[in-house]
């Protein structure tokens, strides 16, 4: 999975299309502060026949490269009923907990991400990859060493998080919907207009918004 596997992509010749396509996603608010909550304003169209139930969206947090026990579910919500066409509305989540998160892994490079489910099936998965710094200098000049690495955690609000919103890495997954027969090769409604990518896991295709 992208949240802990070494990402390796390779060039998939054919482009796909799901009754969902999410067309954009707008990280708000960033650079932030470690402690203020996330905000992604999020962009989909719904293409005929349409859908029938709601659309779960999840934002995962993922403590530790080296354990999934560490991950945190920071919020979900359900957006239905969806309309043919194109919606967009604004996800907010509270940051994680900092008391769940490993002291060796707080700061640094982690990951965040979005997903989207239909009928309990993942669709797609946006990965963004997260910079926890410490943005108070006499703090840096004290406690980090010579390869730029802290020795200690600062306090909680000395830290600041920067997404890095213009690389995110998009996985779709192929689902029936509605019935089998929705299970449907997918074409240039895909909206997100770049080139698909596989996983090395081949469960899915993922590609750069």
């Amino acid at each position: 999975p992208l949240s802990r596997s070494n990402l390796s992509w390779r060039p998939l010749l054919i482009s796909l299309m799901a009754l969902v396509n999410v067309t954009n996603v707008e990280v708000l608010e960033n650079p932030a502060k470690f402690s203020d909550p996330f905000k992604l304003q999020i962009t989909f169209d719904c293409v005929a026949p349409g859908i029938k139930d709601e659309l779960e969206w999840k934002l995962v947090y993922v403590g530790s490269a080296e354990s999934e026990e560490h991950d945190q579910v920071l919020d979900t919500v359900l957006v239905g009923p969806v309309s043919i066409g194109r919606s967009t509305f604004v996800f907010k989540a509270p940051p994680p907990d900092v008391k769940k998160i490993p002291e060796q892994d707080l700061m640094g490079v982690t990951i965040i991400l979005l997903t989207c489910h239909y009928k309990d099936k993942e669709f797609i998965r946006v990965g963004y990859y997260v910079n926890n710094y410490c943005n108070n200098e006499e703090f840096n000049k004290e406690f980090m060493d010579d390869e730029g690495k802290l020795m200690k955690n600062p306090s909680l609000d000395m830290i600041r998080r920067n997404i890095a919103a213009k690389q995110p890495r998009v996985t779709r997954f192929d689902i029936p919907w509605d019935s089998e027969s929705q299970k449907i090769p997918m074409d240039d409604h895909s909206g997100l207009g770049q080139m698909i990518q596989d996983e090395n896991s081949g469960d899915g295709n993922a590609m750069d918004i």
